[in-house]
């Protein structure tokens, strides 16, 4: 068990060149209540179950616990979850010391990139490349449980 701190940025340019490798994932929710979301997610061979908590003030720390379970059991799992799915490719970016990870959504949530970095501390350095745009740390209209309920595609009637 431990505590996730990173921060979230939409992105604004071209990252791809940049990319050493990607990801599709396939993840629903048990549970999608803010102050403690159950995500099931399905990556490639490998199912996983996390547990995250509610946001602190700052919304960069959370409490975040993860266990990889066989994919055949994550695939049941999401026949149970929640309606709504998040369809997305995760593409890893080294930056100086540290990798972000930028989702490129797909399905109903095409359109929106989403760029996170994982810290040790909230006040922990790192570089901004280029291609980062406005932060949205905090924000839980980018968390993927609301966007699971709440898909890109309906933002500009509603939001």
């Amino acid at each position: 068990m431990g505590l996730e701190i990173e921060r979230k940025f939409l992105v604004k340019g071209d990252f791809k060149p940049f990319v050493k490798k990607s990801s599709r994932m396939l993840q629903g929710y048990l549970s999608s209540v803010p102050d403690r979301t159950v995500r099931i997610r399905v990556e490639g061979r490998k199912g996983l179950l996390t547990v995250k908590g509610d946001c602190n003030e700052s919304g960069a720390s959370r409490f975040e616990w993860e266990k990889e379970i066989p994919v055949g059991e994550a695939k049941e799992l999401l026949k149970i979850c929640e309606p709504g799915f998040i369809d997305k490719v995760r593409h890893y970016i080294e930056v100086g010391k540290h990798t972000f990870e930028v989702d490129e959504f797909l399905g109903d949530n095409k359109g929106l990139v989403i760029a996170e970095v994982e810290l040790s501390h909230e006040d922990e350095a790192y570089d901004k490349p280029e291609w980062l745009g406005d932060e949205v740390t905090g924000s839980h209209m980018y968390y993927n449980a609301f966007l699971s309920k709440n898909p890109y595609k309906l933002w500009k009637s509603h939001y």
